[in-house]
């Protein structure tokens, strides 16, 4: 895609990103629609550990951003090529100062996904648009407002999870945030997603995550002794909190390790002034859609949308069609190094679509 000059009677126009950063995360961060995804950051992660082609658009009114889009171009196992803002985020899509500048990258992503001949466009940004159709996800995200206090986030809690929190806290855990033990984080999160049928993500994402986003990157381990327990791989961005890869030992769980986990964590969110704690997404029906209910978050549906282009639906891949299933079945029963090895190229390959 070429860069544009503003169409007769409008003032925005669209070009490719050209590596202006510093600009592009300064409009981010201070747009209300920003969110860690829309990072440039995301663009080397991306590109790095995935070797995904990337397509971001910057909207400008002169010489000044009023909006950015990050896009990847993706090739589908018997799907054909689609554009995805943004592969694994929970949310991405349009970041735009006004109406206008939302309506010409919307246009410009029409045009680049033509000019890639995409089967289809999904933004997850939960717009609507009479180019695209909003689609009903079946996954939720769960955020709350910390209170200021330890006492008073522990009395938010329901009762039953109060009680595994005060296991945990019984059976002599201990939580450290140390940003460099990735190795030992893998091994724990390579334990848990075998436990659940999924590949594994590389050692080398996450890695590539600490280092693109030095300040923004938390790693929170738990052990048990000398032994690492749980750890979860949290994002900080403006004022939030959010644990978005974990792991821990399921030997080790009649110990709370989970429960203390994700508690030191809000521990941690306090003593640092962040306001705000986000679970993440879930599917509902789902052991962990179950779990964030009962810390007494509740569920806020999350809307994506698609252009078709003519088309009648975008392939939809679900966790639950068959071939998953037993795909997944197979996978709980393998050998943790023989997942380590073979996860990541299955991750890279099928990942976008069940994410």
């Amino acid at each position: 895609m070429h860069a544009a000059q503003p169409l007769p009677g409008a003032s925005v126009w669209i070009a490719p990103y050209a590596g202006e950063e510093e600009e592009w995360n300064t409009f981010v961060q201070r747009s209300p629609a920003g969110t860690f995804f829309h990072l440039a950051g995301w663009k080397d992660v991306l590109e790095g550990a995935f070797g995904y082609q990337s397509r971001y658009l910057v909207a400008r009114r002169g010489r000044e951003i009023v909006g950015v889009l990050p896009l990847c171009v993706l090739s589908q196992p018997f799907g054909g090529t689609c554009l995805l803002s943004l592969p694994f985020a929970v949310e991405a899509g349009i970041c735009a100062d006004d109406v206008e500048a939302r309506q010409a990258l919307e246009t410009a992503a029409i045009d680049l996904g033509r000019e890639c001949g995409a089967a289809y466009i999904e933004l997850r940004d939960g717009f609507e648009n009479s180019n695209f159709v909003r689609q009903e996800s079946p996954y939720h995200r769960f955020r709350r407002r910390l209170a200021v206090s330890d006492e008073e986030n522990m009395a938010l809690v329901p009762r039953k999870q109060r009680r595994m929190i005060r296991v945990g806290q019984r059976s002599g855990l201990s939580a450290r945030v140390d940003g460099g033990d990735i190795e030992a984080f893998h091994d724990l999160y390579a334990r848990s997603v075998r436990r659940l049928g999924t590949p594994v993500f590389a050692s080398s994402y996450f890695r590539l995550l600490s280092e693109r986003f030095t300040d923004s990157c938390v790693l929170l381990t738990v052990r048990h002794g000398d032994t690492p327990a749980a750890a979860v791989l949290s994002f900080v961005y403006k004022d939030v909190v959010m644990p978005y890869y974990a792991g821990s030992r399921h030997e080790l769980r009649h110990c709370a390790v989970n429960d203390f986990l994700y508690w030191e964590l809000m521990r941690y969110a306090v003593r640092r002034g962040i306001g705000w704690f986000d679970f993440g997404r879930s599917k509902e029906g789902s052991g962990a859609y179950d779990y964030k209910r009962h810390w007494g978050f509740a569920a806020e549906p999350l809307r994506y949308r698609v252009h078709l282009d003519g088309r009648q639906h975008a392939l939809r891949r679900s966790l639950h069609d068959a071939p998953v299933r037993l795909m997944r079945s197979v996978w709980s029963r393998l050998p943790l190094p023989l997942t380590k090895l073979v996860g990541p190229p299955i991750v890279q390959r099928f990942g976008p679509y069940y994410t």
